[in-house]
């Protein structure tokens, strides 16, 4: 069994060096704008270049997350984002946009390429598409059981990484609008306001029924490796250095069988929230799963426990063997020579060996002195001496001997041969749409309108042939397919559907398997131009832009793929595996009517399907007197959800005759956007 990789999150240099001193093998952190951490120091400019050095130095790879939705305008910088971490030898590049990878598959061919957890795939079909797209390795989402992991891993097509230690969201990784649709600041924009950890209540549940614990699979990381899984990531781009080297050294513990309880209670003393869970991989969901950052929690971190952690990683590690090899010969100058691995180095001085007029050089003398690597990352490991009888030679020249081979060694490794790019054009012409057709789609066959008029309609997967032939409609798959891949390739089967509408790459793959026409749902995050041509590669007809666009945005994306927008529905906000109703309720109890109530007494709508639970916005987004300003888009969606039979058909003509909303409403984020 290969070791599997402990890697480190790096806020700042100070975290960088906690990591690596610690004994992390590997580090992940942003260069630029474009990661789901903006708020975080990061690594840009000279800051890059020298934690490239220094992890070079300290052989710890180091992956650059670009893990975030990128628009058309921002694509130049995007670009030049990327030369820079080619520039630097990134050792790879962690993404969630599909237009950002797409770019960087063409711009370098050769950067190894990790798909985020932002991307939601969790299916042996959704991994197999991202290797055919040319990723090495995914991040699996955080809501698996050890059994779905276990199947995922067997004859795995690519690298598996987990996250086993940190913050853990309510909301699938990627599929998550609160924050943007409550205030503008996008999680799939690296600026997530975190409102899911304030009060949305449940009927008789915690208060707090957004709100997990932290996240801590350290008891079971050696079930993990088993397994085989390639790579342990930690959680805390935003958290302290001591955070970090305690961490790591937690997971060097966990996989060594020596993780005790004492480091248990201190990684909580240092940052949690009421704790630690394990529920999504032991699959014991519930009530005990929940939990706040509570002033013990805030309080619990002493300044003897910071200073404990912070030792670990106040002096230089010793981490790679040199061979030196010494020749001190009288009237000749001395010569010594380094080996590190793959790299050599030499040295001389200018000064003759001379003939030792009291106390010559001994092996012995010459070994102690070579020895003493202290301060570097290096350490002596053979020491071959080659010494004229009675030869003379100062302990300072012997130091500047070793200083500089050292000095010459070090400069070898952190030099970096970089990466070879090729520089892509990003001028695009905006697409030009045709008649504008009308898409619905509906939670139940209950709600579909008596001769109703489109051009497609959506049903749930798993509604009656029989219904589906009646209604001339397609199917929408499940965002959530952890765990029911088989169940839905045999659902979809079944339905005998000539089209699905696909929200994540896990339902791409599997419809693309049924050969079953696919339109992309709006959860794919389509967000650019090179997202779109990407998508069309892979195999969609057309494609449901993300609902994060203005409309000014959405008019100037370019590319041939056709694609719309949804301008009627409540958005989906969260898309959860641990129903926040049962909190305080069963199924039987909730009837697919209950939901959450916030801090100033909102309610938000929440429904299940396939075994997760979508939180949905309080009010619907409204665009009927306002459809004639969003242009170049070849359908318009329209999402029902809680809307009864009547108050579908009332939509639709409200649509027809364009007239002003009535009631409460919302204009969603086609105005005012996401930062």
């Amino acid at each position: 069994m290969t070791k599997p990789e402990i890697l480190a999150p790096c806020g700042g240099e100070d975290a960088l060096l906690a990591a690596v001193r610690s004994g992390a093998d590997a580090v992940y952190f942003g260069a630029g704008d474009f990661n789901a951490r903006r708020n975080a120091a990061n690594f840009d400019g000279d800051a890059l270049e020298r934690a490239a050095a220094f992890c070079r130095l300290h052989g710890v790879r180091f992956h650059i997350t670009l893990n975030t939705l990128v628009t058309d305008s921002q694509l130049t910088d995007l670009r030049q984002t990327v030369e820079h971490v080619c520039e630097a030898s990134a050792d790879a590049l962690i993404l969630q946009d599909l237009g950002a990878l797409r770019l960087v598959r063409q711009m370098c061919p050769d950067m190894e390429k990790h798909a985020s957890t932002q991307m939601s795939i969790g299916t042996r079909a959704g991994l197999e598409l991202l290797r055919s797209r040319g990723f090495s390795r995914a991040v699996l989402p955080r809501e698996l059981s050890e059994s779905e992991i276990a199947s995922l891993c067997q004859e795995k097509p690519l690298e598996l990484e987990v996250f086993v230690h940190g913050a853990l969201c309510m909301c699938v990784s990627g599929q998550c609008l609160l924050s943007a649709m409550l205030g503008s600041r996008s999680g799939n924009r690296g600026l997530c306001a975190q409102p899911c950890r304030l009060q949305f209540a449940a009927e008789g549940g915690t208060g707090h029924d957004l709100s997990l614990k932290d996240l801590s699979l350290l008891e079971n990381m050696e079930t993990l490796a088993v397994l085989g899984i390639d790579s342990f990531k930690i959680e805390g781009r935003m958290k302290r250095p001591e955070y970090v080297a305690a961490a790591v050294t937690a997971c060097k513990s966990a996989l060594s069988d020596t993780y005790t309880a004492q480091q248990k209670t201190e990684l909580g003393a240092l940052f949690s929230r009421s704790g630690f869970t394990d529920g999504y991989f032991t699959n014991s969901l519930g009530k005990e799963m929940f939990g706040t950052r509570e002033k013990e929690n805030v309080t619990a971190a002493t300044n003897a426990l910071f200073k404990k952690y912070a030792a670990l990683y106040e002096k230089e590690r010793a981490v790679r063997p040199v061979d030196f090899t010494l020749c001190a010969k009288v009237g000749e100058v001395p010569t010594l020579q380094a080996v590190c691995g793959a790299y050599r180095a030499s040295a001389t001085q200018e000064v003759l060996c001379e003939a030792a007029k009291n106390v010559p050089l001994t092996e012995e003398k010459a070994h102690t002195q070579l020895q003493k690597c202290g301060g570097t990352v290096f350490y002596a490991r053979h020491i071959a001496c080659t010494l004229s009888e009675n030869v003379s030679l100062p302990l300072s020249v012997l130091n500047a001997l070793r200083r500089s081979v050292l000095e010459k060694l070090e400069a070898q490794i952190c030099t970096a041969k970089p990466k070879h790019t090729v520089n892509i054009p990003l001028d695009f012409s905006a697409h030009t749409a045709g008649a504008v057709k009308r898409y619905l789609r509906f939670r139940s066959a209950a709600q579909v309108p008596d001769n109703v008029s489109a051009d497609r309609i959506f049903l749930p997967l798993g509604t009656p042939r029989a219904v589906l032939e009646h209604c001339r409609a397609g199917v929408y798959l499940p965002r959530g397919l952890f765990g029911a891949e088989e169940k839905i390739s045999e659902m979809l089967k079944i339905s005998g559907a000539a089209y699905a509408m696909c929200d994540t790459l896990d339902a791409v793959a599997l419809a693309k398997r049924a050969n079953v026409e696919i339109i992309g749902g709006a959860f794919l995050n389509i967000f650019n131009t090179l997202a779109l041509e990407e998508l069309a590669e892979i195999g969609a007809a057309e494609a449901t832009l993300s609902n994060e666009l203005t409309v000014s945005q959405i008019a100037a994306l370019g590319g041939s793929l056709p694609r719309g927008v949804c301008v009627y529905g409540r958005t989906p906000l969260m898309l959860t595996r641990n129903c926040p109703v049962k909190n305080g309720k069963s199924c039987k109890e909730c009837g697919r009517k209950s939901g959450l109530t916030d801090r100033k007494g909102i309610f938000f709508p929440v429904l299940c399907e396939n075994g997760f639970s979508e939180v949905f916005n309080s009010r619907p987004t409204y665009m009927g007197d306002r459809l004639s300003e969003i242009r170049n888009v070849d359908f318009h969606l329209y999402d029902f959800t809680t809307e009864t039979k009547e108050e579908c058909a009332a939509v639709l003509r409200a649509y027809t005759t364009g007239v002003a909303p009535v009631g409460e409403y919302t204009r969603g984020l086609f105005y005012r956007g996401v930062e």
